[in-house]
């Protein structure tokens, strides 16, 4: 990657927690372990006898598939699938120098935002993804990470974008990753040519894609990847990698037993609206989260207390356990077949 102005060792200090997870890998295999568990727990008004059935039909064990569709719900954050390239080397990574060893950080992660604080993007998606330019929540790690990247470019492939000396890309990001998370709407490569204004896909898009994925060819890891409830998370919707976003995501995972609590799981149930039968696009069910996100999740970018984070955390993780579920109720009836 491109050396800038700011020394490593001050940008590595200051980005090194940069989250990657927004709720970490503890939590999401919590937040599916937990829909799965209600659905057996409720299953009059869930599909679950559909489910173990179609989880049966396909050789799982209800623990095999519990496992597996956690798993693949958390591995979300360690795709190996978006490359950034440096504007005068050209070198194509996917992830900073500092994030590296530590597993903390991938450039995965800003296909995992949905910008409520926005309208429209350029894709003609009706919110768009992370975009710097466009932030109106712009922090400290935000403006770091802007300072490093300025000018670098996504991966589009040998003979596509480079760097003044040369190009070597690793992993043509925008043909594959980007195209797969574009729904149908409008890219060209120079979008993301300088990141500091490129337009990211909204995790709507990412988690359509893959339940699409899923519906096409049942797997239990499409399945998963499609319930990566970052649309919970309401830093990723009011789109900030800042305001104790790391904080936040620690915290949750600390306290997670204070939070999902069943009865309020089905409160949430009544909050989103159950997917049709048929259901193949699931974006509107993923904003609707989103929105209630946005709505309550101001209070922990700006504050710290336990009392305050309880009360969000009641909200949020109850509506991301209510999104898987009602995920899973679709995906049954896909399985029964």
């Amino acid at each position: 990657m491109t050396h800038k102005l700011l020394t490593t060792l001050a940008i590595a200090g200051s980005l090194f927690s940069l989250p990657s997870h927004a709720y970490w890998t503890q939590t999401h295999q919590r937040i599916v372990e937990d829909a799965v568990a209600y659905m057996a727990s409720h299953p009059s008004t869930t599909n679950y006898a559909q489910l173990v059935a179609g989880v049966q039909k396909a050789g799982y064990t209800m623990s095999q598939f519990t496992q597996a569709l956690a798993q693949a719900a958390s591995d979300v954050d360690n795709f190996d699938d978006t490359y950034i390239c440096g504007a005068i080397t050209g070198d194509c990574v996917n992830a900073p120098i500092w994030g590296t060893t530590a597993s903390l950080i991938n450039y995965t992660v800003y296909w995992h935002f949905e910008n409520l604080t926005q309208g429209p993007d350029v894709h003609g998606n009706p919110y768009g993804g992370y975009n710097y330019s466009l932030l109106t929540q712009r922090g400290d790690v935000d403006d770091l990470a802007a300072a490093w990247l300025y000018g670098d470019y996504l991966d589009d492939g040998a003979g596509g974008l480079s760097g003044w000396f040369g190009d070597n890309s690793k992993y043509d990001s925008f043909h594959i990753t980007e195209a797969h998370y574009r729904a149908g709407g409008y890219s060209t490569p120079d979008m993301y040519n300088g990141w500091e204004h490129a337009p990211f896909q909204p995790i709507s898009n990412l988690l359509n894609y893959w339940f699409q994925q899923f519906l096409q060819t049942p797997t239990v890891q499409s399945l998963g990847y499609s319930m990566h409830a970052d649309n919970a998370q309401p830093h990723h919707i009011w789109t900030t990698s800042s305001y104790n976003h790391y904080g936040w995501e620690s915290w949750v995972d600390s306290n997670y037993q204070l939070l999902d609590d069943p009865n309020l799981v089905t409160q949430a149930l009544n909050d989103v609206t159950p997917l049709a039968a048929n259901a193949s696009d699931i974006r509107p069910l993923v904003t609707q989260v989103a929105q209630i996100a946005y709505a309550q999740g101001g209070l922990v970018l700006s504050s710290t207390d336990t009392t305050d984070r309880i009360q969000v955390g009641r909200i949020m993780i109850p509506h991301a356990i209510a999104y898987c579920v009602t995920i899973l109720n679709r995906a049954a009836l896909r399985l029964a077949q």
